[in-house]
């Protein structure tokens, strides 16, 4: 993933998840250390409010419809939700007007668990809002998934001298513009 591939291999996905784990694995052993100071109805209450507003209200519309097309409006809830930004500006705000407490960890526990052991990130708006296999990043996906040598070797090769074989290779290779049009297709469903 770079800013010119906005998107992830399978390897690459367990490898974020795996860093957001030892965030997790941090979060959860300076709270149980803690564990007698922690006050719990804010830390019950700190770590619900974040899928009552962010991922209730859109997973009961989804399951409630019939197309599973919904208004991005619960993107939006979704995503401000379990942003880090957000959450970050939440218990800032917490410690300067209440006071800090170790119950706040409640709050990148939330987050990191969802990313680390769901591995659920914020969502996009052409993808649906519940997990489903997005057939145009199928294609993506296996193409990444590819040895890197073959690629490089049907790269550099003129395409006059390209084997048949490399040559469909190559053109499996390159699935974006497969990719781009299934997205503009969804977004234009969802209008």
């Amino acid at each position: 993933m770079d800013q010119a591939n906005p998107f992830e291999s399978r390897n690459t996905y367990r490898l974020h998840r795996g860093e957001y784990l030892v965030w997790l694995a941090i979060v959860t052993g300076l709270f149980a250390y803690h564990i007698r100071d922690v006050r719990w109805l804010p830390a019950v209450a700190l770590f619900l409010y974040i899928d009552l507003v962010g991922y209730i209200p859109g997973a009961i519309a989804y399951h409630r419809s019939s197309t599973k097309h919904i208004s991005k409006v619960y993107y939006v809830l979704y995503n401000t939700m379990h942003s880090m930004i957000t959450q970050t500006v939440v218990v800032g705000l917490w410690g300067l007007t209440i006071g800090w407490e170790w119950a706040l960890l409640i709050v990148p526990f939330h987050i990191f668990g969802d990313r680390a052991l769901f591995g659920n990130f914020l969502k996009p708006f052409a993808l649906d809002f519940e997990p489903v296999p997005f057939k145009q990043f199928e294609t993506v996906s296996a193409a990444l998934n590819k040895t890197r040598t073959t690629r490089a070797i049907a790269d550099t090769s003129p395409a006059s001298s390209v084997p048949p074989s490399l040559s469909v290779s190559v053109r499996l290779a390159d699935p974006l513009p497969q990719l781009q049009k299934g997205i503009e297709d969804d977004r234009s469903r969802s209008a």
